[in-house]
């Protein structure tokens, strides 16, 4: 299959979060299974410029036409990737927005996005299905679907569209749709209106032929009030083309036994370089390290309400009666990076924060961490609790989307299960199972070594995802071909 992907990240061009580790593993692995993917994505400050391959396309945005470049950046383990180069909308310091608040042009940036991805195929060939990821593609399918529905290239190009993460919407006033000049008829209840508003999200939800998200759970999830943030009724209208697909991750780059990146490599045949790993990330954060004994409980994350931390906020007095270590990396809602600032400073010898992005200290994190902590309010997938167990770093979790999906409940009488869970967003909850893992890890080192092996021998690679995301897609373009 020709298959082209519209997203608005994708490592190793440009990232914010788990969106840009997918976009940059699923292609690859499809392309070993004999598929021909394009990868198409905006060319952001950061992303180094290329050759270009088509020069001013004419894109209308409001009463203006805007003529941006799409340069080529050539192949990469098999992919090729293109940009669509605007300075005025793209050359700037972060790729969404500022201060945790969205550039207000953010209607204008990803509906010329979308409009180039689709002008570009229009130039040169159509796929035979394109794939989209989250708000900021999803008027690819709305205008294939409404404005393209008649051009004998694109009209019957099958979409798929991925959601990430239904919180984030690309919601807008009314008012958008004539100031991107996309048609009226686009706002009525089976189209972009959404409570008054213009919802690119549910447009895609909409339009498009089969909607995925990344976890079975998730999957349900978002068909129920508690997470449909309002789109439950739509999502669950298309039932029948709904399906979660669990991500993968790339153990080329998180795997213990060949990460360049931390103090000692090790595997579940041999933990013993896991102590260095400990005894590094101790001295990285300057906490003590003499005695590794203590349990070290790692953080890595974007601060946020939805990533639970507003239960670390209420349990942490009574957490910091215990004797350990906890270190903590992300940045995200000031509330959060102040709530952790104040701990390092109330406990120093106890706890340590980074507020930052930085891979290095993230792969110390994982490899030198006894626990990991993901008490998500709603998680669609997660990455960190799966390379976690990789590393023999046992996860703490709430039962939510992609967290209950991966991690097993420990048992202690038969010895199996990969980490510990709880089912209630309360502290209560969170903080229980947490004492539970630290009694086990106290108090029955044999039983905890088996846990640890558990996780580091699960196979959550992307092999197994790209096969299913395969068999759905040769689906979906076998039903396009027939209608």
């Amino acid at each position: 299959m020709k298959i082209f992907v519209v997203a608005s990240e994708c490592v190793p061009f440009s990232k914010t979060g788990g969106l840009a580790d997918v976009v940059g593993a699923l292609p690859k692995a499809l392309v070993a299974r004999g598929h021909e993917v394009t990868v198409f994505l905006p060319r952001y400050r950061s992303t180094a410029p290329g050759p270009v391959a088509l020069s001013s396309l004419s894109i209308p945005i409001g009463r203006d036409l805007l003529f941006p470049d799409i340069q080529d950046g050539r192949a990469l383990d098999g992919v090729r990737y293109f940009f669509v180069d605007f300075p005025p909308y793209f050359d700037r310091d972060d790729l969404y927005g500022s201060g945790n608040v969205d550039y207000p042009d953010s209607a204008e940036r990803f509906t010329l996005f979308s409009r180039a991805a689709l002008e570009f195929l229009k130039r040169t060939s159509a796929p035979d299905l394109i794939h989209c990821h989250d708000w900021q593609s999803a008027l690819v399918p709305t205008l294939l679907k409404s404005v393209h529905a008649d051009d004998p290239q694109l009209g019957r190009v099958p979409v798929v569209f991925t959601l990430h993460n239904l919180a984030y919407q690309g919601l807008f006033p009314s008012s958008v749709l004539d100031r991107l000049m996309l048609p009226a008829g686009l706002f009525s209840i089976d189209g972009l209106e959404f409570y008054g508003m213009v919802n690119f999200m549910k447009g895609a939800l909409v339009f498009a032929d089969f909607v995925t998200t990344v976890s079975p759970r998730y999957a349900r999830e978002i068909q129920t009030p508690e997470y449909g943030h309002g789109l439950d009724g739509v999502i669950r209208n298309r039932a029948t083309t709904v399906a979660g697909i669990l991500n993968g991750v790339d153990y080329t780059e998180w795997n213990p036994e060949t990460d360049k990146l931390i103090a000692a490599n090790y595997s579940a045949a041999n933990l013993e370089g896991k102590k260095a790993c400990k005894k590094d990330l101790l001295q990285r954060f300057n906490l003590p390290h003499t005695d590794l004994r203590k349990p070290v409980l790692g953080i890595v994350s974007r601060f946020a309400t939805q990533k639970g931390f507003d239960l670390i906020e209420e349990v942490a007095v009574q957490l910091m009666e215990n004797n350990l270590f906890m270190v903590a990396l992300g940045t995200g809602e000031t509330r959060f990076e102040m709530m952790f600032r104040r701990l390092a400073q109330d406990y120093p010898k106890k706890v340590a924060v980074r507020v930052a992005y930085d891979n290095t200290l993230a792969h110390k994190i994982e490899a030198g961490s006894d626990l990991f902590l993901m008490p998500s309010r709603w998680e669609p997938c997660g990455l960190n609790q799966i390379y976690s167990l990789r590393y023999g770093t046992v996860p703490v979790v709430r039962s939510t989307g992609g967290l209950d999906d991966t991690v097993e409940p420990f048992d202690l009488a038969t010895g199996q299960g990969t980490g510990f869970k709880f089912t209630r967003h309360t502290g209560s909850a969170f903080l229980e199972r947490l004492l539970e893992a630290l009694a086990v890890f106290r108090r029955h080192p044999q039983a905890w070594r088996q846990l640890m092996k558990n996780g580091m021998t699960k196979d959550f690679s992307w092999n197994r995802s790209a096969a299913e995301y395969e068999a759905l897609f040769q689906q979906v373009v076998k039903t396009a071909r027939r209608e």
